[in-house]
């Protein structure tokens, strides 16, 4: 069977998870868990097609890395998406969209200057990078408010706050 008539819950394991700074199992214990979570709620909230993605959880460094080599920005970020081409997959293969990659001090310290949990923003950074990888942009004021929409939508159902609400606990 297709995966994409499966539901979200069904496909497993949705994130292919790599830990390479272990300090992650401080912000979110269970990790592998914790996508799981997210993913499903991100492919329930969208209706689209679930399907396979790999997550690196590592340091700033290799964001900065690959911040500089695939997109010309010579700095860590958050999150980076980088998205598949399905097409060269053989018929039935479960649908691969992508990789996502954050990085530990940047999300730790926007948490810390946004007033938010660690955990929070973890996962408001695992939804966002799965929204892209859905096709999800922020590139325009209407499209950064259909994907921040979607955010809200999908963290309320992971219970966590606005991630744009001023003023709230866990929030920004």
């Amino acid at each position: 069977m297709k995966s994409s008539t499966k539901p979200a819950s069904e496909i497993e394991p949705l994130a292919n998870v790599r830990i390479d700074d272990e300090a992650w199992r401080d912000v979110v214990p269970d990790l592998e868990v914790c996508c799981l979570h997210a993913l499903t709620a991100v492919f329930d909230a969208t209706s689209k097609p679930p399907g396979q993605i790999s997550m690196l959880f590592t340091d700033d460094a290799a964001l900065r890395v690959l911040n500089a080599t695939y997109r010309g920005q010579d700095k860590a970020t958050n999150v980076l998406s980088f998205t598949s081409d399905p097409a060269g997959l053989p018929p039935g293969h479960p649908t691969f969209l992508g990789d996502i990659a954050l990085a530990l001090e940047t999300i730790l310290g926007e948490a810390r200057d946004q007033g938010k949990t660690p955990a929070a923003h973890t996962h408001h950074m695992i939804v966002h990078g799965a929204l892209h990888l859905l096709g999800y942009d922020h590139s325009d004021n209407a499209d950064a408010q259909t994907m921040e929409d979607l955010e809200r939508t999908i963290l309320k159902v992971l219970d966590y706050p606005d991630p744009y609400a001023v003023g709230v606990e866990g929030a920004v």
